[in-house]
C-alpha cells in the first residue's frame, strides 16, 4: 500500500497519465484493505458491519467526491495566488510529493488537534469518533463540513507555495491510501516505526473513547508533529474491542448518515455523567470535546 500502490501512483502522476488510473489505484488499495482485514483481522467481530456498512459507504462517496472537486480547482485557486510560489519545481517529483506530505500533514494535525479543543469544530469532528469498530472505510466517516476544513488545512499552505497540481493529485491518493492504513483492522505491525507513520498501531489510541484519552496521535501521514506538540502516545501491551471505542458522553450517538450529518446542528445537550473509564470518575458537556 505504503509502496506499490503510492509510489505507482506518484509515477503516474510524474509523468502526466490519465487520471482514471489513479482512481483505479483507489479502488485497487481500497480491495486490498478489505481483503486483508480478512485474511489477517486485528478483531473478527470488526469485519463484520454493525448496521453501519451502508452508511460509511455514503461518507466515503461524498468525501472522496469533495475531494475530487477540490482537486479540480487547485490550478484556478494558484493562479489566483499574486505571486510567485516557491515550490521547489526543480526537485525529483517523489521529493516534491514527501515535502507535500509533511507540509500538508502539519495543517491536519492542527485542525485535528483544534477540532478537539474547539467545540464548534468538535461538534463535527465528532461524527468520525461515533464509530464502533476500526476498518479501512473508518477514515473516510467524516461530516462533509468538517472534510472541507480538513482538506483546507491541509491543502491551502501548499496552493500558497505554489503547488504543481500533478503533485496535488499524487499526495491525494497518498492521503486517501493513508486512511484506509490508518484505520485498518488488518492486524499488520511496522516495528519501531509505528513511533513515526501514523498507521493503524498508534491511531486506536486516538480513538479511545473515554475524556482527554483520545487527545493524542493526530497526525494523518506522520507521528513527527505529534512528538513535537506532546500529544503522542502508545502502549505495546494495550488491545481493543468496541467497548472501547466511540464516545463514552453521547453512546448513542445518530447512526444513519443523515442523522449524523443534522447531529452537529442540533441544540446543545445538557451537562451529564459521562461513563468513567477504569479508575477515575469525569463529567462533561454531551458536545463539549474531550479534555
Amino acid at each position: 500500500m505504503l509502496l506499490a500502490i503510492n509510489g505507482t501512483g506518484i509515477a503516474i502522476a510524474a509523468s502526466g497519465g490519465s487520471k482514471l488510473w489513479l482512481l483505479a489505484l483507489l479502488l485497487l488499495a481500497i480491495a486490498t484493505s478489505f481483503a486483508a482485514e480478512r485474511i489477517l483481522p486485528y478483531r473478527e467481530d470488526w469485519n463484520t458491519p454493525h448496521d453501519d456498512d451502508r452508511r460509511d459507504a455514503a461518507h466515503a462517496a461524498v468525501n472522496e467526491s469533495l475531494t475530487l472537486i477540490n482537486l479540480a480547482i487547485v490550478p484556478a485557486l494558484t493562479a489566483l495566488i499574486p505571486f510567485d510560489g516557491v515550490w521547489p519545481t526543480a526537485w525529483p517529483f517523489v521529493l516534491q510529493v514527501l515535502l507535500a506530505v509533511l507540509v500538508a500533514d502539519l495543517g491536519l494535525t492542527l485542525m485535528h488537534l483544534a477540532s478537539h479543543k474547539i467545540p464548534t469544530l468538535w461538534r463535527l469532528h465528532a461524527v468520525h469518533h461515533s464509530a464502533k469498530r476500526a476498518y479501512g472505510f473508518n477514515g473516510l466517516m467524516k461530516h462533509p463540513l468538517h472534510q472541507l476544513l480538513e482538506t483546507a488545512a491541509g491543502f491551502a499552505p501548499l496552493i500558497l507555495l505554489g503547488l504543481p497540481t500533478t503533485v496535488a493529485y499524487a499526495v491525494a491518493l497518498c492521503a486517501a491510501v493513508q486512511l484506509l492504513l490508518q484505520h485498518s483492522n488488518a492486524d499488520y505491525r511496522v516495528g519501531p516505526l509505528r513511533a513515526v507513520l501514523a498507521l493503524n498501531q498508534a491511531h486506536r489510541f486516538h480513538h479511545l473513547k473515554w475524556a482527554g484519552i483520545g487527545d493524542v496521535n493526530f497526525g494523518l501521514f506522520t507521528l513527527i508533529w505529534d512528538h513535537l506538540l506532546g500529544t503522542y502516545s502508545y502502549d505495546p501491551e494495550r488491545r481493543f474491542s468496541s467497548d472501547d471505542l466511540g464516545m463514552a458522553a453521547k453512546p448513542h450517538y445518530p447512526n444513519s448518515y443523515l442523522a449524523q450529518l443534522a447531529e452537529p446542528f442540533r441544540p446543545s445537550g445538557a451537562c451529564v455523567a459521562e461513563e468513567p473509564r477504569p479508575g477515575t470518575t469525569a463529567e462533561r458537556t454531551l458536545d463539549s470535546p474531550p479534555r
